[in-house]
């Protein structure tokens, strides 16, 4: 194994991570924006009440894109083990 092989399998690794992560991060940011923007329109300043909407919209596109990063991390995990397997 070179450089360029371990730079690529965390090239590879990060990826993964983005596209996995990024449906569940996005929920919580649009989440958290939306209830700022309600915050700030009726002057409501309470700070503990957007965690509950952010867990519960991250739970639910969790629920709804599960398999999706599962496959993500199955192909990245198959890439690997076939680099190993073939001796980089």
């Amino acid at each position: 194994m070179n450089e360029a092989d371990a730079l690529d399998i965390v090239q590879a690794a990060i990826w993964t991570i983005i596209i996995g992560a990024g449906p569940a991060v996005a929920a919580a940011m649009l989440v958290g924006i939306g209830i700022a923007l309600l915050q700030a329109l009726t002057q409501v300043q309470e700070m503990t009440l957007t965690f509950i909407p952010k867990i519960l919209a991250i739970f639910v596109v969790i629920a709804l894109t599960g398999s999706f990063t599962g496959a993500q991390i199955f192909a990245f995990t198959e890439q690997v083990y076939g680099r190993i397997t073939t001796g980089f």
